[in-house]
């Protein structure tokens, strides 16, 4: 059975498992909140540790590193050079050679995971990497993905969260939302070589050097799984993309299907400085009134020379009254002279 119809199987037993037993985060979502990525084996040969500048190249990711990466040595006397390990299934090779600073860098990062990062943290719900030729059948299956996924998040809802199930809290990172992403890599792109067998997966059920396919990843760089673009119809896109935003029914991240990437982040810190951003934006500031001082006139001091005289203050009198009753006398000779004598 191949990787595409097993882990179509997987998905399907998933989703109709009990929901009496399922809290109401989407698996994405609930991934990206709880579950820890698998860590990468560097194996260094014996020896190694004798080079100094070997040890202070990978003195910062011994302890306290913030990529999913632990340091051993080998316990093969013969073994010449550094070999990166998948932690789980089966301890898969996906890396060797010299170990220096060029080739550690593209170890443990990329600007395609760098691409993929930066869409988990603004609350992408899938990002599907499709590894393609650029030719025109490639390009045409991109298209039809993309136009699939967007049709899907019109017709697709998330659970509705309940808050009062404290198996429902959501932790620190973006706000919860449905949105399906697409990430075109070009599989011939020789800086993205780790990436591109590590988004293929352990099964090896096809060559991701000269098969073009679609992984879903999700969480702290977690795949769901990948297939080829000539298998991956409408029909297992829609059924991988909504197990994803589903209700997380099993919580137990080793009895979900999938593997990790390699990825150099402190997801905690990552997603505590989303939301403290959030939180910054959305903020109401608060105006600090400045205490504007009018400004007010100097007054005016006029020296007074003492040998000038004071000016005094005229007063014009209101000769209105005056007018009056001098009218009145007029009018009162003139009728004594113009009455009738008796």
């Amino acid at each position: 059975m191949n990787s595409f119809r097993a882990i179509g199987l997987v998905v399907t037993s998933f989703a109709l498992a009990g929901d009496a037993y399922a809290c109401t985060i989407p698996v994405f979502r609930y991934a990206l909140d709880r579950w820890e990525a698998d860590k990468f084996e560097l194996v260094l040969p014996i020896g190694s540790s004798e080079r100094p500048e070997l040890s202070d190249l990978l003195r910062p990711h011994r302890a306290n590193s913030t990529a999913n990466l632990s340091i051993v040595t080998s316990k093969d006397p013969t073994a010449a050079n550094s070999e990166l390990r998948t932690a789980r299934l089966g301890g898969q090779a996906v890396w060797g050679g010299e170990l220096n600073a060029t080739s550690l860098d593209q170890i443990l990062d990329s600007p395609a995971r760098q691409k993929i990062l930066s869409k988990i943290l603004a609350g992408d719900s899938v990002i599907w990497v499709i590894a393609h030729s650029n030719s025109p059948e490639d390009l045409a299956e991109a298209d039809r993905i993309e136009k699939r996924l967007r049709f899907l998040e019109q017709v697709a809802a998330l659970p509705i969260q309940d808050p009062n199930d404290p198996d429902s809290q959501l932790g620190p990172g973006p706000d919860l939302q449905l949105k399906f992403t697409t990430l075109r890599l070009d599989r011939n792109n020789p800086s993205e070589t780790l990436l591109l067998k590590m988004l293929a997966g352990p099964s090896g059920d096809f060559d991701y050097a000269s098969t073009s396919y679609a992984a879903a990843v999700f969480g702290r760089g977690r795949v769901l799984g990948a297939w080829p673009l000539e298998q991956l119809d409408d029909a297992a896109l829609e059924d991988a993309s909504m197990f994803l935003i589903g209700r997380c029914s099993c919580r137990v991240k080793d009895q979900n299907p999938g593997w990790d990437i390699l990825m150099n982040v402190d997801w905690e810190k990552a997603l505590q400085q989303v939301t403290d951003n959030k939180d910054n934006a959305t903020a109401t500031p608060v105006p600090v009134a400045a205490e504007i001082q009018t400004p007010q006139p100097e007054p005016v001091t006029t020296k007074t020379d003492p040998t000038e005289a004071p000016e005094m203050e005229t007063t014009v009198p209101d000769r209105k009254p005056l007018v009056i009753g001098a009218a009145l006398v007029l009018t009162l000779v003139a009728f004594l002279l113009l009455r009738p004598k008796s």
